[in-house]
């Protein structure tokens, strides 16, 4: 049985930054690996995904260049290094597996592809 566990959560001000990780126990195959959060009265929403496989990622369009998901298979931790935090960054983040079927472009980023989830962690970025 996957279980997934986040650490890292916090508050922080405006251009601050934090680390989420997420320890991954349960898994035996390829797979990929996500960051979710949702605000306050707001959908889930994809926030960066990575392939277990080639560490291929992806991001959400809002957090290019200010994010970064990393991997390591060995230890089975999955970080988000989350810089220059701006307000609209505030929810709670959550890790996500989907250990079955394939990654692609439709569905790396989307909730309903992902079997496994944590607990989450607040992020709180004040201005």
């Amino acid at each position: 049985q996957v279980k997934l566990t986040e650490s890292g959560g916090g508050s922080v001000q405006a251009g601050g930054s934090l680390t989420l990780s997420c320890a991954a126990s349960g898994i035996q195959s390829t797979y990929c690996m996500a960051w979710f959060r949702q605000a306050l009265g707001k959908e889930r929403e994809g926030v960066a995904s990575i392939y277990s496989g080639n560490k291929f990622t992806d991001y959400q369009a809002s957090v290019k260049g200010r994010f970064t998901i990393s991997l390591d298979n060995a230890k089975n931790t999955l970080d988000l290094q989350m810089n220059d935090l701006k307000p609209a960054d505030t929810a709670v983040y959550f890790c996500a597996a989907r250990t079955q079927g394939m990654c692609h472009s439709g569905n790396r980023l989307v909730p309903t592809a992902y079997n496994t989830w944590g607990q989450g962690t607040q992020v709180t970025v004040s201005s």
